[in-house]
Formats: C-alpha cells, sequence, structure tokens
C-alpha cells in the first residue's frame, strides 16, 4: 500500500478532494495530516474523514529533524503539499527528495515566490492583464515554486473577470486534476 501525508496551513479543500478521491482504494492511504496552524480548516475536514492530524510548530519544523522522522516511521510514500504556507526546510527537502509535490495557483514560472499565494497570486494576475491562468503542480525543493513541473493546466482570464473569478476557475482545475495527478505519480511508483 502506497502512504501519503498532506501538509495544509489553512481550509483545506483541497485536502479533503485527494482524500475523498482515495477513500475506497485499499492501494493508497492518506495516513496522516501536518498543519502548522491550529486554527486551520484542514483539522476539521480531517476529523471528519477520520485522518490523524499532527500539529507542529515552526521551531519544531525548522530546528529538528522530528518531521522527518515521523513521516519515516509511517512509512510514508508522497508527501503532497496543499495550501501550505511554510517553505520547506533541507533536511525535509532531502528526507524525501522527487517524493515531496506542491500545487501552486498559477502558470509557474510567472507568479510564484514568497508571498505569492492564493488570493495573491489572483490579483497579480488580474492586474497583469493576463489572458489565462492555471495551476501547476511541481516537485518541492529548497525554494519557493522552483521544483521540476510535473503538470499543468490552463484556463481563461477574461477582461471582466476579478480576483475573486479567477480564484473560482483555479480552484476547480485544483480538484479536477490534484488528485489524479498524485494518483499517477503514486502509479508510476
Amino acid at each position: 500500500m502506497k502512504r501519503i501525508a498532506i501538509f495544509a496551513s489553512g481550509s483545506g479543500t483541497n485536502a479533503e478532494k485527494i482524500c475523498e478521491h482515495f477513500a475506497d482504494r485499499e492501494d493508497v492511504d492518506v495516513s496522516l495530516i501536518f498543519t502548522n496552524n491550529p486554527m486551520a480548516g484542514v483539522i476539521k475536514r480531517a476529523l471528519k474523514l477520520q485522518v490523524p492530524v499532527v500539529f507542529f510548530d515552526r521551531k519544531t519544523f525548522y530546528h529538528t529533524g522530528k518531521i522527518p522522522q515521523i513521516l519515516q516511521n509511517e512509512g510514508i510514500d508522497l508527501v503532497v503539499l496543499a495550501g501550505f504556507m511554510m517553505l520547506v526546510p533541507p533536511v525535509l527537502v532531502n528526507a524525501f527528495p522527487d517524493k515531496m509535490i506542491n500545487i501552486h495557483p498559477a502558470l509557474l514560472p510567472k507568479y510564484g515566490g514568497k508571498g505569492m499565494y492564493g488570493h495573491h497570486v489572483h490579483e497579480a494576475v488580474v492586474n497583469s492583464g493576463e489572458t489565462e491562468s492555471g495551476i501547476t503542480i511541481h516537485y518541492v525543493n529548497e525554494h519557493y515554486d522552483e521544483g521540476d513541473i510535473i503538470f499543468q493546466a490552463k484556463c481563461e482570464v477574461t477582461p471582466a473577470d476579478t480576483a475573486e473569478d479567477v480564484a473560482r476557475k483555479v480552484h476547480a482545475l485544483e480538484y479536477d486534476h490534484y488528485p489524479r495527478v498524485i494518483d499517477e505519480i503514486l502509479t508510476r511508483r
């Protein structure tokens, strides 16, 4: 059985879609959800889905080897970032080379990097007059949004679109594609 750990800092809608995708599968298990935010909506979703939650703070994440140790002890095959807002430290990246992925709400390399997440990305896309946006699923390295690209999907951005309109289109792409791409990655391993 392939085991997934999800890291999330926010509402957890992508985490929920991933859990639902694999819910009836005997060959894949979403084993743990990690969060650094004790107020994150992902916690309620995890409880509803009966997925254990691991809480951690900044010090534990950046200055200890505790998180990689938990992942290795649990036999995690793939680490999935789903709305996780912290830069992953080298100790964790090195523990899971090419076994950690992220989804970004834009077509990288555009609109990536520190501070470019969620609404900030969609506002930048609209303010720049882009005609398309989308999602990028990529491997995680030690820099924000710079890992090798695995998959991209596009959506149209019209002159009338607001940042909220773009967000809705991008979320639809995330929900459709992220679970499927995770499945494909696991199948190849």
